[in-house]
């Protein structure tokens, strides 16, 4: 008997090809494509950093752009919480629909650059070969500049959409999630919605060679972020009269015990369906492995394969890697402490508490102290809306007809926790086409496609008038 996710997609894919797309061009002379460029490479000269603090001044710049664009002051809604900062500007609708209003997320905050590692400069959007290349380029100052000029592209065209949108920038989602949290809590009354489209997750992998993409994701559910600091004390002394019991020898004997364990294999519906799909259509001892997973997630050759890559060993079940590490405090001492940092990634249901338990388990030395340095949110998977992927499906259309939308559950962490964790589902529809060696966000010369920029305006621009306006 199929699923029920299995199902609705296969009635959703025969639903929507007897509706027409909204047809939309994606180039640099497209409706608002100047002033997109023009706003993408201001927002980009922001070093909206934790380190440099300069989110609050984006979020004043971008509300001055929804001010010009004929938005009320009593519609945008400005916070700040540190040196990071959160935007709510809401687009009334008629309320023809009578639906509640849809909220829009995406963050402005960025990773910290080095300029002297990078080619380019890190905080200048820089075009080349067909790119765009800075810091925030992709994550997420690309969902933030396409919702923003969807908003404003739409409203210029006198547009009224039939229920109510809510733009909610957050401005530390790369670091505390402060913010997040506070568009959810402190200022739910103006961001609660019946569903959340996230613009910093989804999109298509494009073949190196050119033609289309196997799918389009839809993130649909996401891991647990949580990080411990472990830790080991000693009383230390002169570097010439070394003991056995030294802080970097034992902290190191740890993190080699964690890189050696394995997790127990995890699946859901979610990712099984994910895997059956992809697995169809990737050629190869990858594929192959995908679709014996799918029918088998205790076939441990295809758990083999499949763990051994990187961009696929996440959905197969918890991972903990070690990130950070310092110790010692003179050259000529014996360390009095060294320090790691843990970060995980917990797959729905295993619970943080669990892992911790698990880590420590799996470390063996009660010496070492776990010290818990983030705030983790649980989160269930969303549950999977009809009106949201028939909507998504003609903003795909639009780029490639057809295209198969396949729901997923993201390996890193976003704001779209947080939504689901106040009862707001979340949905990672961003339209981000790129290359699998494309992918640099948080690395080094991260880039886009130039031509993927246009394509993710078109995007959202069909996106949202298909969710709440045109049939």
């Amino acid at each position: 008997m199929k699923s029920k996710l299995m199902s609705l997609l296969a009635a959703l894919s025969l639903s929507t090809l007897a509706v027409p797309a909204i047809a939309e061009d994606a180039h640099p002379n497209m409706p608002f494509g100047a002033k997109a460029l023009d706003i993408y490479r201001t927002v980009i000269e922001f070093k909206s950093t934790a380190e440099h603090g300069e989110t609050p001044a984006m979020a004043r710049y971008l509300a001055d752009q929804f001010r010009d664009g004929g938005f009320a002051d009593d519609d945008i809604f400005l916070f700040e919480i540190g040196n990071a900062a959160g935007l709510i500007v809401r687009y009334h609708g008629d309320g023809t629909s009578g639906k509640a209003p849809v909220s829009i997320s995406a963050h402005m905050d960025v990773v910290e650059a080095n300029p002297a590692d990078w080619v380019r400069d890190p905080f200048k959007l820089t075009e080349e070969d067909g790119y765009f290349f800075a810091r925030g380029a992709a994550d997420d100052k690309l969902g933030v500049v396409a919702t923003t000029v969807a908003f404003l592209r739409l409203k210029a065209e006198g547009w009224v959409p039939n229920r109510d949108l809510i733009i909610a920038f957050s401005g530390d989602e790369e670091t505390g999630m402060l913010t997040t949290r506070a568009l959810v809590q402190d200022h739910l009354a103006l961001t609660n919605s019946e569903f959340v489209l996230n613009a910093d997750s989804g999109g298509a992998t494009l073949p190196d060679g050119g033609g289309r993409p196997v799918s389009f994701a839809m993130q649909a559910a996401e891991k647990t972020y949580a990080t411990w600091q472990l830790t080991i004390t000693n009383p230390g002394g002169h570097s010439s009269r070394p003991r056995n019991d030294n802080a970097i020898y034992e902290l190191a004997d740890a993190l080699i015990k964690i890189r050696e364990f394995k997790f127990p294999v995890r699946a859901n519906e979610l990712t099984r369906r994910y895997f059956k799909f992809t697995g169809e259509r990737t050629p190869g001892p990858k594929g192959e492995a995908m679709q014996a997973f799918a029918a088998d997630p205790t076939d441990a050759d295809a758990v083999q394969v499949l763990r051994a890559d990187p961009g696929i060993v996440g959905t197969t079940g918890t991972t903990c890697v070690a990130t950070m590490l310092a110790g010692g405090h003179a050259e000529n001492a014996l360390p009095q402490s060294a320090t790691a940092t843990v970060n995980c990634r917990i797959f729905p249901g295993e619970g943080v508490a669990a892992t911790e338990a698990t880590l420590r388990d799996v470390v063996g030395n009660d010496a070492v102290e776990f010290n818990m340095i983030s705030n983790p949110t649980e989160t269930d998977p969303s549950p999977l809306r009809e009106d949201v992927l028939a909507a998504l499906q003609k903003a795909v259309d639009n780029k490639f007809p057809g295209l198969e939308i396949v729901p997923y559950m993201s390996s890193g962490g976003t704001d779209g926790m947080h939504f689901r964790a106040a009862g707001i589902p979340s949905y990672g529809v961003n339209g981000g086409y790129s290359k699998a060696g494309d992918t640099f966000a948080h690395g080094l010369n991260e880039r886009i496609l130039q031509q993927s920029f246009y394509d993710n305006l078109a995007h959202w621009y069909v996106l949202l008038k298909a969710i709440a306006g045109d049939s």
